[in-house]
């Protein structure tokens, strides 16, 4: 039986300014800008400022209002991708099959690793002190039978907690939870929820799934139907049966602007190839996903003739699958992509690559290697403009 652990990482950026600067510690930390500065939002606060009602997407104006002695910061971003690397790390070690959904969460395939790690509440605890030891940070974590029910189970023990649901208690799971505890209900649909008087997934569990397509739409009717009765939702799977590496990223406000969108997926496959980079591993099929502001879901796949070896190869390709599957004007709250059918590197044979791909690859194994020898250089490689294809229409320069 297939089981999945989501790890996720407690009010990150906060606790990063917190193991770097011990003088806030204890102290309320809000990332995401200065109180004066006009249209920021917060990104993340420490627990000791949610006590005074302060949250992510709060405009910070309003933040400083409730939490006026807060520590308030703009965040160092490339800081927090140095640790969420280590983090990484650290999960890749307990389990092949990571899927990383954002800088600070992502899911492990721990099926099969008892004998390893030991039952689940062996290998939850062995998996949070080991990010404690090397991180100096806290992750919480929820086990189940399907990574939706996981993700839903690391938010409720947080921080620094753990959560299992053990297979057969999916269901009753989620019927004792109240409807704001769905994942992927945002306040749209809350709205919905309070006009339809649903309180609880027990409400929603007692109608039938045509009527609740008739009430969301026939996406994400489907999906509240099977997600209430504890079944894996689609939201996260990937290339089922096959070995694969994917990195998502879900978005505080819907994206509109394509160059926007792209950019992400961008960030998106640097995250993927330099993971790749550290495997023994070659992969010719690629995929992505996009989810729209309405949690309709769509998804593309190729298989090339030869092995993805670049990150500009990686993304090229995915950039022509986006660009294929996307519906222009549409808002988008979630993009994916990965690899697919991974298998064993074969020989190289010759100039296979050609003399571009390989100067390509040496350089991204070089930006592997320093940033694996000193983690605080954090090098990335940047976003090209120079091709035609590479700008939008009406992009400026």
């Amino acid at each position: 039986m297939s089981f999945f652990l989501h790890a996720d990482l407690d009010a990150f950026y906060a606790s990063v300014e917190q193991l770097d600067h011990p003088e806030y510690r204890g102290k309320p930390v809000i990332v995401g800008g200065l109180p004066g500065d006009r249209r920021s939002v917060v990104s993340t606060a420490s627990y000791e400022a949610r006590k005074y009602g302060v949250h992510s997407a709060m405009p910070i104006a309003e933040a400083a209002r409730r939490c006026p002695d807060g520590v308030f910061l703009r965040g160092n971003m490339e800081r927090y991708r140095e640790k969420s690397g280590e983090v990484m790390e650290v999960f890749s070690g307990f389990s092949p099959e990571l899927q990383q959904l954002s800088i600070d969460e992502a899911f492990l395939d721990v099926s099969g690793t008892e004998g390893l790690f030991g039952p689940p509440e062996q290998l939850s605890k062995k998996l949070k002190a080991q990010v404690k030891q090397k991180t100096g940070l806290t992750v919480s974590v929820g086990l189940a039978s399907n990574k939706y029910i996981a993700k839903i189970a690391s938010g409720m023990s947080k921080p620094d907690g753990c959560c299992i649901i053990p297979p057969g208690g999916e269901e009753a799971f989620m019927l004792e939870l109240p409807v704001g505890k769905i994942w992927g209900a945002g306040s749209k649909t809350q709205e919905v929820f309070r006009r339809h008087g649903f309180k609880t997934c027990r409400d929603i569990h007692l109608l039938p799934q045509e009527k609740l397509v008739s009430i969301f739409g026939k996406a994400y009717g489907v999906f509240l139907y099977r997600a209430v009765r504890g079944e894996g939702a689609q939201a996260f799977e990937t290339e089922r049966g096959t070995r694969s590496m994917s990195a998502e990223r879900t978005f505080l406000n819907d994206l509109y602007d394509e160059f926007e969108i792209e950019t992400a997926l961008f960030d998106i496959c640097q995250t993927i190839m330099f993971r790749f980079l550290s495997c023994p591993w070659q992969s010719r099929t690629v995929f992505i996903k996009i989810r729209y502001e309405d949690f309709t879901t769509v998804g593309a796949r190729e298989t090339l003739e030869r092995p993805i070896t670049t990150l500009n190869s990686l993304y090229d390709r995915l950039l022509s699958l986006f660009r294929g599957k996307y519906q222009s004007g549409r808002g988008v709250r979630l993009i994916g992509a990965g690899l697919g059918n991974l298998e064993e590197k074969a020989p190289e044979q010759g100039d296979l690559f050609g003399k571009t791909d390989e100067k390509e690859r040496r350089l991204e194994q070089s930006i592997l290697e320093i940033n694996n020898k000193f983690p605080g250089a954090a090098l990335k490689r940047l976003r090209s403009l120079n091709s035609e294809t590479e700008k939008p229409p009406g992009a400026r320069d």
